[in-house]
């Protein structure tokens, strides 16, 4: 399993904060320099630092991008006007916020596009940059899933389709850099549970390329209805979350109520460029449950939703395909149930088991595959066992096997599927055969 990261985010969230805050984490500068140095993309360079935000030590990411690519988007002047009026923080070291695509006149639709000098590149064309990165296949996966919540965003914005949103090259250097870092470190850190309880931002208005623009900006609040992520509005004039800060949240969280216990392995402090009434620090923690003594950690307790509908006017071949779609997109399980409906029709009650974050992308695919109306949507609390994926070495070779310790110590051993059916058919003996050898493991 792998670690549980809680992020703070009571200072907003931007694109290099989150970088900065993994990276303070634990996570490998060597390998983060090598992955961004194998993208095909030119005028940028980072620069990876200590500031002092109020008196606290934090790790800055910085993004230097040369002359043809640079932008107003870190001139706080520009942003709020001449007269803008921000108090300033006693630190070492400060320099004004640049971020992403995003969000201050750096997207445009495809009738706009042939009215800028600069080069612009589309969803497609930032999607084959990242798979041609030498990253692994979990942060290009990462990384294309922010941009795509992204592009999604400032299509809606521009009232226009994904298809037809094209960045800015000014914008898209930045942006590429700050969300293929944020994948790269997420994925060194082997995080697979983001908790996120709430985004704080600010009220007032920003300035962009097009005119005045509300906070939070077009683009943060449709990734915040999209997606549903809890915002509280501040009284700081000033924006504090930016699209690409928003889209990072929208991609990799997985929950937002911490465990009534929990201790703190290690603590991590990102600096952002903007000086607001507030410090400009995001806080990352990892943190491991802690029992309260009713149970042990052997015995892990969690939640889990479940979705349901009665289907009765489906083929066979439609819910079974169906059934394919939902544990690709990463359903826990599904299963059919034969049901009597009203006027006593036979039907099927089709049930999946998944984890919160995959709420709305599993039942988008049951209203696409199916007839159905109306999805039923309930919260389990379950109590698991530790487990982890292990070898057992039995006389006719190797079988994987999950190893699971129960409440008391006990190891219980169970063979996975695929590799006996393997070992089966390898061996010449019955499938029975191999599942009874391994059962004897739990004697």
């Amino acid at each position: 399993m792998g670690q549980t990261l809680y992020l703070e985010c009571s200072s907003g969230i931007s694109g290099d904060m989150a970088v900065a805050a993994l990276l303070d984490l634990g996570a490998d500068e060597k390998i983060l320099r090598k992955a961004l140095e194998s993208l095909p993309v030119k005028g940028f360079e980072i620069e990876i630092s200590r500031v002092k935000k109020s008196g606290l030590d934090a790790c800055d990411f910085n993004v230097k991008l040369d002359k043809h690519h640079e932008n107003h988007d870190h001139d706080m002047e520009y942003l709020h006007g001449h007269h803008y009026g921000h108090h300033h923080e006693n630190e070492a070291h400060d320099h004004h916020h640049k971020d992403e695509v995003h969000e201050h006149g750096h997207c445009h639709t495809q009738a706009e596009h042939a009215h800028e000098h600069h080069e612009h590149r589309g969803l497609p064309e930032i999607e084959t940059i990242i798979q041609r990165a030498g990253i692994s296949e979990r942060a290009k996966t990462t990384s294309c899933h922010i941009f795509r919540i992204l592009a999604e965003a400032e299509a809606k914005a521009h009232g226009t389709s994904m298809e037809q949103v094209h960045f800015h090259e000014v914008g898209a250097v930045d942006s590429i850099v700050d969300i293929v870092a944020a994948a790269v470190c997420l994925d060194n850190l082997d995080i697979d549970h983001v908790i996120v309880p709430y985004i704080c931002e600010g009220r007032g208005m920003v300035r962009c390329q097009h005119g005045i623009l509300p906070i939070p900006v077009p683009a943060v609040v449709n990734i915040m209805e999209a997606h549903q992520l809890p915002v509280r509005i501040t009284e700081v004039e000033g924006e504090l979350v930016t699209p690409t800060g928003a889209a990072i949240v929208a991609a990799i969280k997985t929950g937002q109520v911490l465990p009534e216990q929990f201790t703190i392995k290690r603590t991590g402090m990102g600096a952002g460029k903007r000086s607001y009434e507030r410090p400009s620090i995001l806080r990352a923690m990892l943190i491991e449950k802690k029992e309260d003594g009713k149970g042990t950690k052997k015995e892990i307790k969690d939640t889990i939703y479940k979705l349901e509908t009665n289907i009765d006017d489906c083929t066979g071949e439609m819910l079974g395909y169906v059934m394919e779609r939902l544990m690709e997109a990463g359903a826990r399980d599904v299963h059919f149930i034969p049901v009597y409906m009203k006027k006593n029709r036979p039907a099927y009650e089709l049930a999946v088991i998944c984890d919160e974050h995959k709420i709305e992308e599993l039942e988008q695919i049951i209203f696409e595959e199916t007839t159905t109306i109306g999805i039923r949507r309930a919260k389990f609390t379950r109590t698991v066992l530790q487990r982890e994926d292990a070898g057992m070495m039995l006389k006719e070779g190797e079988l994987k096997v999950k190893k699971c310790t129960l409440p008391d110590g006990q190891i219980r051993f169970y063979p996975e599927y695929d590799s006996a059916a393997m070992l089966a058919k390898r061996a010449g003996v019955s499938l029975g055969q191999i599942i009874e050898e391994c059962r004897c493991h739990n004697k």
